[in-house]
């Protein structure tokens, strides 16, 4: 049996050392004891710990799993730890299999410290106790659920640099003095004072920002928990605020004064003319667009990119979240891939005209996420003068639709991808060849399935511009 005496509850280097040495000797975790400190019972019987013999190697993910979860308060946290660290060493892949228990054990505690450390970054209320060589001094009470300081205290380092101040928690107390970091002993409530001179204006602020239109109590007492509420300045309000919030969000609406619409104002100031005989003027104009209701929540018009010049035309169905940023199609995940694929055919993307059927970014709000949705028969229909006017003005040799919907805008009839691209249609002043979209690869569930669907995805791009040089020709 060998007895591991660690420095701290928290001594991770301690236990990384101890740890590494046991397992390059394959030490069964059932023959090591970890304890914190010296003097137990039968430290004398322990066995000594052996030396390192060869390379322990754990995936980069497991040290950082392992410095969270050493502050955790389960008492078996050493052994367990280390019980994993055996295991990593026959099964590098164990921190993927989320039914071990072992694994669901750690990435639990992890997550209880990531919460615990949220927290406490959120929650943590300084008082004033006066100022020391030019340098305001602040104290502040806290009690985190698990040993977290050492953990914290960058964050509250880079955040108040400017001053002095001490965390002080039951168990530790983080010192910021002098530009110079100290972790010491724990404290007592009574250390730190109650209020300060600020106290009345962190009120005033916390009352000002408090909009009782919003006002959700489930979702509130989840983020802001009660056991917080006694070290919070402003917790004696909470009540107070919630009583008044019905009242006070019907009062607001009473008085909010009514507003001209953004329609109203476009309205107002008329249509704009614009040159669409070129390529910029196009873009000017579309980026006015009201044509359909998908310009109201959009950023921006994703109108076409690439040379006026261009034989090979790819439309694509819509922006998505990122491209409606950015204003420009294909530069989310979808166009990530979009540009892989151009690469491994051999094609460039500079060289190629680039849009999308609809140039609004169609979503719903689900929280602070925006969902992408297809945009419906109607607005493909709306937008299609866009694309047309494009077509009119780049005229391609080729244009290689991707997706339903883009397939849709070029021929103005409903077609399947399996049907359409199996030929070639002739639309006059080009040809036109469908292909899916990115987005189609990155939502297949099955790995070989969206593997094989992507490289018959290359062939398409390859054969698209084989296509193309054999029709300028």
């Amino acid at each position: 049996m060998i007895r591991v005496a660690l420095a701290s509850e928290t001594d991770f280097d301690g236990w990384r050392g101890a740890a590494r040495a046991l397992a390059s000797n394959a030490v069964p975790s059932a023959d090591v004891v970890w304890q914190v400190g010296e003097g137990g019972l039968f430290d004398t019987l322990s066995d000594p710990l052996p030396p390192m013999r060869g390379e322990v190697r754990v995936p980069k993910a497991f040290v950082g799993l392992a410095r969270n979860v050493i502050c955790h308060r389960d008492s078996e946290r050493f052994a367990k730890l280390y019980r994993i660290l055996l295991c990593l060493q026959l099964q590098p892949g164990l921190l993927a299999h989320e039914t071990d228990d072992d694994i669901r054990w750690l990435k639990a505690c992890d997550k209880a410290i990531r919460r615990d450390l949220h927290k406490m970054h959120a929650f943590v209320r300084f008082r004033k106790l006066g100022e020391r060589d030019g340098r305001e001094v602040f104290a502040s009470w806290f009690e985190p659920s698990h040993r977290i300081e050492a953990l914290t205290a960058d964050f509250f380092v880079k955040r108040f640099t400017g001053m002095d101040w001490a965390i002080v928690t039951p168990e530790a107390r983080i010192v910021w003095e002098g530009g110079q970091l100290s972790l010491g002993p724990g404290g007592t409530r009574d250390e730190v004072p109650e209020d300060d001179a600020i106290e009345d204006q962190w009120k005033s602020y916390f009352r000002s920002i408090f909009n009782p239109a919003r006002l959700k109590p489930k979702a509130m007492q989840a983020e802001m928990p009660k056991k917080y509420w006694k070290n919070l300045p402003e917790a004696p309000l909470i009540p107070e605020l919630m009583a008044e919030a019905d009242s006070r969000a019907k009062a607001m609406q009473d008085a909010a004064p009514t507003l001209p619409t953004a329609l109203t104002d476009r309205l107002k100031r008329g249509p704009v003319e614009h040159d669409i005989a070129t390529l910029e003027g196009a873009r000017k104009a579309a980026a006015a667009c009201t044509r359909c209701p998908l310009h109201q929540d959009a950023t921006q018009t994703v109108f076409g990119e690439g040379p006026a010049d261009a034989k090979l035309m790819i439309v694509g169905e819509q922006p998505g979240d990122r491209e409606d940023l950015a204003g420009r199609p294909f530069v989310g995940p979808a166009g990530e891939l979009f540009d892989r694929a151009l690469a491994e055919a051999g094609m460039e993307r500079g060289t190629l005209h680039l849009t999308n059927a609809v140039k609004h970014f169609k979503f719903i709000a689900r929280g602070k996420r925006r969902i992408h949705q297809n945009p419906s028969t109607g607005e493909i229909e709306m937008c299609r003068w866009w694309l047309d006017l494009e077509r009119e003005l780049v005229r391609p040799k080729l244009i290689l639709a991707m997706g339903a919907s883009a397939a849709r805008a070029v021929l103005g009839r409903k077609v399947t991808i399996r049907d359409a691209r199996a030929r070639e249609e002739d639309l006059g002043a080009a040809r036109l060849r469908v292909t899916v979209h990115p987005s189609y690869l990155l939502r297949l569930p099955d790995d070989a399935a969206r593997a094989e669907e992507y490289r018959w995805f290359v062939e398409d791009l390859r054969a698209a511009q084989a296509r193309v040089e054999a029709l300028a020709a």
